[in-house]
């Protein structure tokens, strides 16, 4: 089994989710007492999330490729960022770390043109949303379009994270409110909704009922994590 080094704690709410994701699948595909052989960083994410809001990724990036390294000098053999919004900087990582970045997008991608999926509403932070880092990694490399809500949905779905989910808070309006968003991506011609912030799937999980399929960006990332750890 190869080593992976996941950057964590952003939030930590997620990342103990993922963990968990990661060991559960090691464990089943090769029985017994296995679990996944992993180096973890969780940072503190209070300053990670007010550079976030300054737009200075330069110093985020810097944060996490110094963790990065340091989890090449701990037996890393590839890394893991556990967030999407913070892929906004994963080639700096890379950079930084040696390492290379098991991407999201990517695991993401490859469930939904598994699926047949060419057009997908995407659910995130405003900076994932927003941002061309996210939907242009989709498109150019993968061929799928995203698609957002409009203002007022792309606000607060970046509040409900922020303020709720990454403060352990679930609650059963938000989930409703979280479906009707993805009905109303629906109607826009989505045909599947990606959950794209690691969050997202512990209030509406990928199996819930909704108008289209839901693709938990978060369980994609740990199932592409142990094919490769086992690969």
């Amino acid at each position: 089994m190869k080593t992976l080094g996941i950057l964590g704690g952003m939030s930590w709410e997620s990342t103990q989710h993922l963990y968990a994701l990661i060991n559960r699948d090691v464990a089943a595909r090769l029985g017994g007492l296995h679990s996944a052989q992993l180096v973890l960083h969780s940072v503190d994410f209070a300053p990670i999330a007010a550079q976030q809001a300054a737009g200075d990724w330069a110093g985020a990036a810097r944060v996490l490729g110094e963790a990065a390294a340091g989890l090449r000098r701990a037996g890393a053999e590839a890394l893991l960022i556990a967030t999407n919004t913070m892929h906004r900087v994963a080639a700096e990582v890379e950079q930084a770390a040696g390492l290379p970045v098991l991407h999201i997008v990517d695991s993401t991608a490859d469930a939904l043109r598994a699926a047949g999926v060419k057009r997908a509403g995407l659910l995130a932070t405003r900076f994932t949303m927003e941002q061309a880092f996210y939907r242009e990694r989709l498109w150019q490399r993968h061929g799928i379009e995203a698609i957002t809500p409009d203002e007022a949905g792309r606000a607060e779905v970046h509040r409900l994270i922020y303020e709720e989910l990454c403060r352990g808070r679930f609650e059963a309006a938000s989930r409703e409110w979280l479906r009707d968003a993805v009905g109303r991506l629906a109607d826009r011609g989505a045909q599947a909704v990606i959950l794209g912030c690691t969050e997202l799937g512990l209030l509406l999980p990928a199996g819930a009922a909704a108008a289209v399929p839901l693709f938990d960006s978060t369980e994609l990332q740990a199932r592409a994590a142990v094919d490769w750890m086992l690969g």
